[in-house]
């Protein structure tokens, strides 16, 4: 397709005269061609130059200007640095001239005008560090360089920033870099050598790109963004860089760092740095205080420029101004900065690609990225017209009626319809991008509501900066009427209370309130309700980024689901204690939504237990290849068989409780080999034991994100004395052999979670294969009895509201289910499929299964309530109205005195059932 068919718009000539003097040098063209020359001739002195100068060329290149832009880049790459000045001007000419042309004419797009600008200032930076590296090389400056060195600049680079990074170059940008070179490369002796060699290269590098010769410039180049750059020189180490970042970078350089690229010289070692950098860019959790340092720099760069007040067109700056271009890049970047951290789909360079990604994240509406980015577009081709009429940089729209035309011309427009366009567009992208930056101060408040509680939260960690402070007062009025809202205000707000003086700091989440205001009703229900939860998110405010992040009222997802999530969080982290508290915090974030469902009634007492338990379940089962590996760098592979993890007690029967710890069992199988075959080889038998030791020590140690699960290993064989890694055939000895009746017992819910596969199934057959076997114990029943006398004797309930301990309640329920199991030789593992067993054996009637059932559900609801909302001791009076309410809707009773009588009732029926049994 010719070029001239390929034209979508034409300007106007502003000028007439410069138009019809550029042509007449021109070779003879007609028709559209010819239009579209006019007009720019006539509307760009700039272009009108380059046409004359460029002619002969110019008109060659027309017949397919993508092949013509590749050969100039590809002519760069060749030059010597004696012909770099020239050289690269020559082609920054032919490249502006092209690019211009195809841009006003509508033939090519604003992504490839800026990516053709984009590419060709990659290649000149390229080529110009590569040729000064080479040339200090070649003059001994670089001392253990040779001239295969030079290929890689010596291992100096240059990042490219904000547009340039982003490959969205203006016709008249600047192009920001920051140039660093890899110490590693360097002998310690020549150090000094070789970075005033790179210094000196960089200097020469901006004098080259930067300096007006009487061939024009090729890129006004600016290194200010490196780190301290008022007394830092123009290039530094890798590990200076480094260092600055990880001890005093600030947001807008994790900002600017959003569209850093490597683009020159050792482009591997860039790309290496970038991505050590990456932690310091995207932070590991939602990060909503990074929209007040967006919105801080945004108003010190209207002071700095004097951009503050209503639009008024004249002079307006179309980048920096009211609903500018800035505008979207911050909003966009801003969004990105928030959640990348937890999304690497976020991590892009483009706006557009960015608005895209944040729309299909949820985090932008799909309409309003639509809309931003063709304002966006439009602002740039207003951008680019006002630059290329005389090659300036300038974003400012014109202050005179002949600049107005002028411009209109060039555009295609007359002046009232592109002034109306620009007022229309600067007015909706403030309307969009404005309410996200600086939301409406809410007006105070004016009741007394609060105030006595109130006046202590400034002595709070969460209210020690004057930051965290002005936050809360601009969420504080959605805060209150949340609470005044809820049944009991007053308790509403002492919950509150606790929550916030928990908090060790503020800013951010207080960020986060005011950015998502559907997290305020959440956490004043959850004040309002569940204490122990609250004082949980006290500890643990980052598990709110799940909120927020999209999933978080998806279907429950499967344990296999589970676990591969887990494996992609940890897999981001790089070392074995990173991958530890990443698993931390991954555990906790899903223990809270389980918790949150419940609390909203989006799932059952039943169903959290069961996700309580899946979520245990994939955290052992996804840690233990993780320790098993590390555990291996040092002493070998497993030997044998493998070993594999048993969950015992409600972990195996698929029912936890908010705050359950994990009953486990670790069995092993060596197969006949004795030693492990590491570079610290251990026996069999002291290897499985140091490694369920290290699984240990992975679930339960403190760490920065705190403990995963407490663990209790005590129903191993011999219990506390014996080994806490039993080989497979002791185990099977023991139990056949050994075991007591509450051994047995507790093998009707044993589940094998995790380790190896084939050595799982053959566990399970021993399991079933024993409880047949023991089935028909004599003293099964003897034993059972006994053991609930001891029991009974030992731990007392506490008070008329312990759903756990009790004659006829959980634990009571729970052994006769695990009786029926044992003496049906059942495979059943919880307590409604255990019973049943007991039915199907003949132990006992219909009439009997419904008692013992109907109390194993009323119990767990309130065990599980009892846990949810205070981590311990049920109390309905102590609870708070909205505690009673979530208690009373989850057992389904009008009031607590007839759930206590409920209570009662049901207890004594299960009592004289199971006593019965027992006899």
């Amino acid at each position: 397709m010719t070029f001239d068919s390929r034209i979508t718009r034409l300007p106007r000539a502003y000028e007439p005269d410069r138009a019809a003097d550029t042509l007449a040098v021109l070779p003879e063209v007609t028709g559209v061609m010819r239009d579209l020359l006019y007009g720019i001739a006539g509307s760009s002195p700039y272009l009108a130059g380059l046409m004359q100068k460029e002619a002969e060329w110019f008109f060659a290149a027309l017949d397919d200007p993508e092949a013509s832009v590749a050969e100039i880049l590809e002519l760069v790459r060749t030059l010597e640095v004696d012909q770099l000045q020239s050289g690269l001007r020559q082609a920054k000419r032919r490249i502006a001239l092209m690019s211009g042309v195809a841009d006003v004419g509508g033939v090519w797009g604003l992504e490839a005008v800026t990516g053709t600008l984009s590419n060709f200032a990659d290649v000149a930076v390229d080529t110009a560090l590569k040729r000064l590296v080479g040339a200090e090389i070649a003059r001994g400056k670089i001392p253990g360089m040779t001239d295969e060195d030079a290929a890689t600049a010596g291992g100096l680079f240059a990042l490219a920033m904000g547009k340039g990074g982003a490959g969205e170059l203006n016709y008249s940008s600047d192009i920001d870099l920051i140039v660093l070179f890899d110490n590693d490369r360097l002998d310690e002796d020549n150090y000094d050598d070789a970075r005033a060699s790179f210094i000196r290269a960089t200097r020469k590098l901006t004098t080259l790109m930067s300096e007006q010769t009487a061939e024009g410039y090729v890129f006004r180049t600016d290194l200010r963004l490196r780190p301290d750059a008022s007394v830092t020189p123009v290039c530094l180490s890798i590990a200076a860089a480094e260092h600055y970042y990880e001890s005093v970078g600030r947001t807008w350089e994790r900002a600017a760092y959003i569209k850093a690229r490597s683009a020159a010289g050792d482009v591997k070692a860039g790309e290496a740095f970038l991505e050590t950098l990456r932690p310091f860019v995207w932070r590991k959790h939602l990060d909503f205080a990074a929209i007040q340092d967006a919105h801080d720099m945004r108003l010190r760069i209207r002071d700095h420029k004097g951009l503050h007040g209503a639009l008024n067109l004249d002079g307006h700056n179309i980048k920096l101004g009211r609903g500018g271009i800035r505008e979207i890049e911050f909003f966009t970047q801003t969004r990105q900065l928030i959640a990348g951290g937890r999304d690497p789909s976020l991590r892009v360079r483009e706006t557009r690609r960015g608005l895209d990604r944040l729309a299909a994240a949820g985090w932008v509406e799909a309409d309003d990225a639509v809309k931003l980015y063709d304002h966006y577009s439009f602002h740039r081709e207003v951008e680019h017209r006002l630059q290329m009429i005389n090659d300036q940089q300038t974003h400012t729209l014109p202050n005179s009626v002949e600049g107005w035309e002028r411009l209109a011309a060039f555009m295609g427009r007359d002046v009232p319809e592109l002034r109306a366009e620009l007022e229309q567009r600067s007015h909706e992208v403030h309307a969009l991008t404005e309410g996200f930056f600086a939301p409406d101060e809410p007006a105070p408040a004016a009741d007394t509501f609060g105030k006595d509680i109130e006046a202590a939260w400034l002595g709070y960690p969460a209210f020690r900066s004057e930051r965290a402070v002005e936050l809360f007062k601009r969420v504080r009025p959605e805060i209150f009427e949340r609470l005044k809202q809820s049944a009991k205000p007053e308790e509403a707000l002492l919950q509150f209370d606790g929550f916030l003086k928990g908090l060790p700091a503020g800013v951010q989440l207080f960020s986060l309130f005011e950015a998502n205001p559907q997290l305020t009703r959440l956490i004043v229900d959850i004040c309002a309700t569940a204490p122990a939860l609250a004082q949980y998110l006290s500890r643990n405010a980052s598990v709110f980024d799940m909120v927020i992040g999209g999933s978080f009222f998806d279907p429950w997802p499967s344990v296999d689901d589970l676990r591969q999530s887990l494996a992609r969080s940890m897999a981001e982290a790089e070392d074995y204690e990173s991958k530890l508290n990443m698993a931390r915090r991954w555990m906790k974030e899903w223990h809270f939504r389980v918790g949150v469902h419940h609390l909203q009634g989006l799932v059952s007492a039943q169903e959290s237990g069961e996700q309580y338990s899946d979520l245990a379940e994939a955290v052992i089962s996804g840690l233990w290849p993780i320790v098993v590996d590390e555990f291996s760098s040092k002493h070998g592979t497993p030997p044998g068989r493998g070993a594999v993890v048993l969950g015992m007690g409600s972990l195996g029967a698929r029912r936890l409780n908010a705050g359950s710890d994990l009953d486990l069992i670790m069995i092993y199988d060596a197969d006949g080999v004795e030693n492990s075959d590491g570079r610290r080889p251990l026996g069999t038998r002291p290897y499985y034991a140091r490694l369920t030791q290290a699984l240990l020590t992975a679930v339960t140690a403190p760490m920065g994100e705190g403990k995963l699960y407490e663990v209790d290993m005590r129903l191993r064989p011999s219990g506390r004395q014996g080994p806490v890694a039993t080989s497979l055939n002791s185990f099977d000895m023991y139990q056949r052999d050994e075991a007591w009746t509450w051994e047995h017992l507790a093998l009707t819910r044993a589940r094998p979670i995790a380790g190896a596969e084939d050595l799982a199934e053959e566990v399970e057959a021993l399991r079933q294969q024993i409880l047949a076997e023991k089935s028909n114990g004599e003293t099964v029943l003897t034993d059972v009895a006994d053991m609930r006398r001891r029991i009974a004797e030992a731990k007392s309930p506490q008070g008329a509201w312990d759903a756990k301990i009790g004659a006829g309640r959980l634990q009571d329920v729970e052994l006769c289910a695990q009786t029926a199991a044992l003496r049906a030789g059942s495979d059943a593992r919880n307590v409604p499929e255990q019973i049943a067993a007991g039915v199907a054996s003949g132990w006992f009637n219909a009439a009997d299964e419904a008692a013992l059932c109907n109390a194993a559900n009323l119990f767990w609801q309130l065990q599980a309530a009892a846990r949810l909302l205070t981590g311990g001791k049920l109390e309905p009076d102590e609870l708070g109205e909205g505690g009673r309410r979530f208690i009373l809707r989850e057992t389904g009773f009008a009031d607590t005195e007839a759930l206590r009588i409920a209570m009662d009732d049901t207890a004594n029926a299960a009592d004289q059932v199971i006593s019965r049994l027992l006899e």
